[in-house]
């Protein structure tokens, strides 16, 4: 039997409330998004992990929508090794800070689970 498409996986992980990334047997790098071949080596010996949720703000810009509020999308460096786009809910688009140490949640309000960050140092 053949294993699902690694975005399956990926997805179903999502809606049990993980993180879930790829690491690499060939060279031992973090793979994020999904695939089925190591962008970094090109071997086919990806294992599944969870990530714990912990990163810092990469990059980040506040995006505005006629009539509605700014929100921000970032890019956050997980500590497992790997670079993710997101966002970080809780403080102003415009206040969301480079450097700034952020945990993982994962937003249900959605048609489908979708990752999200808030600052590290709020309940």
């Amino acid at each position: 039997m053949s294993e699902p498409a690694p975005l399956v996986t990926y997805q179903e992980g999502l809606a049990r409330g993980e993180l879930r990334f790829q690491r690499c047997g060939g060279c031992d790098r973090a793979v994020f998004y999904p695939r089925v071949l190591c962008p970094f080596c090109g071997s086919r010996e990806l294992v599944w992990a969870v990530a714990a949720g912990g990163g810092v703000v990469y990059a980040t810009t506040a995006m505005h929508r006629r009539g509605d509020e700014p929100y921000n999308v970032c890019l956050v460096d997980l500590d497992e090794g790997f670079r993710m786009m997101s966002r970080v809910e809780g403080p102003a688009a415009e206040a969301v800070a480079i450097g700034g140490r952020v945990r993982l949640r994962i937003d249900t309000d959605a048609a489908e689970p979708v990752p999200v960050f808030v600052p590290a140092d709020r309940s």
